[in-house]
């Protein structure tokens, strides 16, 4: 139903993490044999030896090569989340996975040179150098070892005239075979491979073969071979944090976002995005800094002790949030974690260095301190209609923004009161007395800890949306995942929440039970005497401006004749299960702010017309201001708040 948060593809050494779909199991390398005799398991280990023998490369070479790209794991004719096929992880990213990935560039006219680079189309490559075909690659596990084996002996060859039987001999070609053009992204992902070869590993396939790679320590990798690729040194950046956080850097893939002078080159900084890798902390910097991966964050936050890693300098662009027009205008950060596991993975130490981060980054780029500025990356709107069902839904309801926020200094302000129709209410229930039943399937959880569909009730950041004031109403369905049905409790159906510190203009009360104009309907929840919400004054009410429902935008582009010549111009359409209709009101979540688009070439557009951005759902979306009036919400709440 919707898509699976991220792109987990490399493991620890010692025992082999879930990935996205499904996942492997996790088996420590001790407890497994030798299975190369099984026949019953050796399937996937003779293709490796097979194709170690072909092109001459030792076989933990190629094995730790794959260990490292996929840990011998395929997905059919499927590619991961970044673009890669099969156990060699051989790429081939599309326009279509540049509009609907991390990017987020849907309507954009330069998707095809954004998914162009060579790193990003390796499967190609392959095909060139084995005579099979795109299509054998993609789909046969046997044939897509065959092509990563080939390419790594070309490029054996071409570093060192030969194919030697010594894995130490290897460094420069694996080295290589990260596509990266920077050296220090080249070295770490050869240094990974080597570690894994002199350590061992063992691993179970999608299909229950089990593989192993017996430890060498006494292989020393000739790692001054790196030298002879001629790679440039990427720029060392000095890292932006505070001074009360353990923060180093490691530079992101160049594929994922585009370099950028922000905001001195007139493009804003507004926004903070908060999420979840859906992987450990060492696993997410393993994959966000591989050059063949098409997406990136600016920070990543360790769960144990709140260490920083800094991937991207915040003047660059980088593809987070699956919204091209977001992530122009915002700064990502990452946190080890799995959002199906609710709170389990976030700590106080990742809480309070992540709100020191907040501080420091709000400070010099003058962001307001709330949840208008401060969002989720399931708060993001989707970037076109298509899109809207599969968006990300991390750090999912496990993060406790009350919390969270009370760490930055700006608790959610307002009273606990017995809201009135027309007035403004903040979603604010208490998050550990909070406890939802959500029912969580394998797809969901990438540890492979949930074997079957389950409810669990955890502590949770939200409240659920009925079609009626009764506990036994059908929960509401969002118009982009449920057409025509009910929502679920499912948890990554959030079309059915309204999460803690959004603003929704109350249509209705009865009882225990408060209406919000929502996603274009009217919606209730339990709220008795006001306990799961406060009360919100001072922000500025949408509505539209006439007796026709206002269009409802997912990015932010200017006029197709804004554009100078020269300049492919990015395009936009309303999302057509979306609307604001006559009578109904929205709260704005940031002012109106103009139009505008980014090239790499450095080129900025800033259109006239303006925009705002509303809590429209679970998620923002954009209107045009000229479709709508914006006035200021008063108080209007009933006596005895507390």
């Amino acid at each position: 139903m919707h898509q699976r948060k991220k792109r987990l593809r490399l493991s620890t050494v010692i025992a082999v993490s879930a990935l996205a779909a499904g996942g492997l199991a996790t088996l420590p390398f001790t407890a497994l044999a030798d299975t190369t005799g099984d026949a019953a398991n050796a399937s996937r280990q003779q293709d490796f030896a097979s194709a170690a023998a072909q092109y001459h490369i030792p076989l933990n070479v190629l094995l730790g090569v794959a260990y490292q790209e996929s840990g011998w794991r395929s997905h059919g004719e499927l590619p991961s989340t970044d673009g890669g096929f099969g156990p060699m992880h051989l790429t081939d990213v599309t326009p279509a996975m540049m509009a609907g990935g991390d990017a987020g560039a849907a309507g954009r006219d330069d998707l095809a040179s954004l998914a162009a680079q060579p790193a990003l189309h390796t499967l190609q490559a392959a095909a060139k150098l084995t005579g099979l075909s795109v299509e054998t690659l993609r789909k046969d596990p046997a044939a897509n070892i065959r092509g990563g084996a080939a390419l790594l002996a070309s490029y054996q060859e071409k570093l060192t005239g030969s194919t030697p039987s010594d894995a130490s001999q290897w460094y420069g070609a694996v080295a290589r075979y990260s596509q990266s053009t920077q050296k220090q992204a080249a070295v770490r992902f050869a240094d990974r491979v080597f570690d894994t070869i002199r350590d061992g590993a063992a691993g179970v396939t999608e299909n229950g073969q089990r593989l192993r790679l017996a430890a060498a320590p006494q292989v020393r990798p000739e790692d001054a071979q790196v030298d002879r690729l001629h790679l440039k040194a990427a720029a060392t950046a000095d890292t932006e944090c505070p001074p009360t956080v353990d923060c180093t850097f490691v530079p992101g893939s160049a594929a994922g976002g585009q370099v950028s002078n922000r905001p001195a080159n007139g493009i804003r900084i507004d926004t903070i995005v908060i999420h979840d890798l859906e992987s450990t902390y060492q696993a997410g910097i393993n994959t966000l800094a591989d050059p063949k991966n098409a997406a990136s964050t600016h920070y990543v936050m360790r769960s144990s002790d709140g260490a920083v890693t800094q991937m991207v300098p915040t003047k660059d662009i980088a593809f987070q949030a699956g919204n091209y027009s977001t992530n122009l205008h915002s700064i990502g950060i990452e946190h080890e974690g799995y959002a199906a596991e609710g709170a389990t993975w976030y700590t106080e130490a990742q809480y309070e260095a992540t709100a020191d981060l907040v501080k420091y980054l709000a400070a010099r780029f003058q962001i307001p301190l709330d949840r208008q500025h401060i969002i989720g990356h399931d708060n993001v709107a989707g970037p076109n209609s298509s899109l809207v069902s599969g968006m990300h839904w991390d750090p999912g309801n496990g993060w406790d923004w009350d919390h969270f926020m009370r760490l930055l200094g700006h608790p959610l302000s307002g009273v606990h009161a017995v809201p009135s129709v027309g007035s403004v209410v903040t979603i604010d229930p208490s998050f550990a007395d909070n406890v939802q039943t959500v029912n969580v399937c394998p797809a969901d959880d990438p540890t492979g800890s949930t074997p079957a569909c389950t409810d669990k009730q955890q502590a949770s950041n939200f409240v659920y949306l009925r079609t009626a004031p009764d506990a036994t109403a059908p929960l509401f369905g969002d118009q982009a995942i449920h057409p025509t049905g009910a929502g679920t409790n499912r948890i990554n159906d959030w079309g059915s929440t309204a999460q803690t510190g959004q603003q929704f203009v109350v249509a209705d009360v009865q009882g225990d039970w408060t209406a919000i104009w929502y996603s274009g309907a009217e919606v209730w929840f339990h709220n008795p005497g006001g306990q799961n919400t406060k009360c919100a004054y001072g922000v500025k009410i949408i509505k539209a401006a006439g007796t026709t429902p206002a269009a409802v935008y997912g990015s932010s582009y200017p006029d197709k004749s804004e554009y100078p010549a020269g300049l492919g111009a990015s395009t936009q359409a309303p999302l057509s299960m979306y609307t604001v209709p006559a009578g109904q009101a929205y709260v704005a979540t940031q002012p109106p702010a103009a139009t505008d688009d980014y090239f790499t070439s450095g080129a900025v557009v800033i259109g006239a017309k303006k925009m705002y951005t509303i809590q429209y759902n679970h998620r923002v979306a954009l209107v045009y201001a000229n479709d709508v009036t914006a006035t200021t919400a008063t108080h209007h709440w009933e006596d005895g708040a507390n």
